[in-house]
């Protein structure tokens, strides 16, 4: 029996391997799900899934009541924050306890995940209102900058925070405490 030409052999070499890849099983990769806040069609679908992201992370129970939403300008939140506070002054979400409001600070989008998580900082502020006692306003702060930072990272996205001047403003300082 003769051997088989060079080019031959490298011709059935080729068509082995188009066989063996074409035989073999076959892996397809469908695109990730859209996540559950990505799905919400309103802003009510998104904080009732938002809520859901915060009964299983945080230590704060639900609130009867949801909170009122309202988005602002950048100018209404400097007036209504005495220039932004100890954290800066490019506040992008606001809570009044006493109305049960979130101010959203415009642009704001629910389809953009950094936007999303001020809207979860500003609802863990809602569960913090009823759910402690709080000797200032700022110790609030860190637990709802842990769960928005937990909540993105677990997303691929991190949160901008100076966390120093955050563990600051959490510290009660004389000028912070009202008599009630």
């Amino acid at each position: 029996m003769q051997p088989l030409p060079r080019f031959a052999r490298s011709r059935i070499a080729q068509m082995a391997i188009a066989l063996c890849l074409g035989l073999g099983p076959t892996t397809t990769h469908a695109a990730e799900p859209r996540p559950d806040w990505q799905l919400a069609t309103s802003l009510p679908d998104l904080i009732h899934t938002l809520d859901h992201w915060l009964d299983a992370e945080s230590p704060y129970p639900a609130r009867e009541t949801a909170p009122r939403i309202r988005l602002i300008s950048p100018q209404q939140a400097r007036a209504m924050s005495n220039g932004g506070g100890r954290l800066g002054s490019t506040r992008r979400g606001l809570y009044d306890p006493d109305t049960q409001t979130i101010f959203l600070v415009r642009p704001w989008s629910m389809r953009n995940p950094q936007d999303v998580s001020v809207l979860l900082h500003e609802l863990t502020h809602h569960r913090q209102a009823t759910a402690r006692h709080w000797y200032c306003p700022g110790q609030q702060e860190l637990p709802a900058y842990r769960l928005q930072a937990a909540w993105l990272a677990e997303r691929g996205e991190s949160i901008s925070i100076n966390w120093i001047a955050a563990s600051l403003a959490a510290g009660c300082t004389p000028d912070d405490f009202h008599p009630d």
